[in-house]
């Protein structure tokens, strides 16, 4: 006495619904009560059974896909897409080769990026950043006129308060705001 279809089942690692297909394919025997006997079954399902075919063993190909500029010309978005190129793609999905899913799958890639970039400015997240660029140089360039009129304006006045005399103030004073306007234009900052 054998195994039951489900126990054979268990024990080859598929459905019950393959062992009764092998069955009345003829692939495997069962015994005359039913049953099936393991060790026969096992070489009969290898020796009948064509290996599965090639195509449908591909394992994902990655694909990297650029960095892409936004409209808004702010946000640097980059992504990497898998598809697996077994299923109907075609192509050379090798070294080199690009098959047609790839590339459709980096066309959908690119168009999402550009579509959240789009959404992204018409709710007004994004700024356009050459203006970005030119707002702070131009405030930048007038708070360093005010720095560098600071002196003038209260030189005289701080000079009679102190008693001293005032050419001398406003040298003092213009020298100590260039030495702090000079390290304030050394600090590099970055945008993220």
């Amino acid at each position: 006495m054998g195994l039951s279809i489900r126990a054979y089942a268990r024990h080859r690692g598929v459905t019950d619904t393959a062992v009764h297909k092998a069955i009345r394919s003829g692939r495997i025997n069962a015994l005359s009560d039913g049953t099936i006997d393991p060790d026969q079954a096992d070489a009969q399902w290898e020796r009948n059974t064509s290996s599965p075919k090639t195509g449908t063993q591909r394992p994902a190909v990655k694909v990297k896909v650029p960095e892409v500029d936004g409209e808004g010309g702010g946000d640097r978005v980059g992504a990497s897409a898998a598809t697996n190129t077994g299923s109907g793609g075609g192509g050379a999905g090798g070294a080199g080769g690009t098959s047609l899913l790839q590339a459709r799958t980096v066309n959908e890639v690119v168009k999402a990026q550009t579509n959240k970039v789009r959404l992204a400015r018409l709710k007004g997240e994004l700024i356009d950043r050459p203006q970005a660029i030119a707002h702070v140089f131009k405030l930048a360039r007038s708070e360093r006129d005010a720095w560098l009129n600071w002196p003038a304006r209260v030189s005289a006045q701080m000079a009679a308060k102190l008693e001293i005399d005032a050419h001398t103030m406003h040298v003092a004073l213009e020298n100590a705001v260039r030495e702090h306007l000079q390290e304030l234009g050394n600090l590099q900052a970055s945008v993220d």
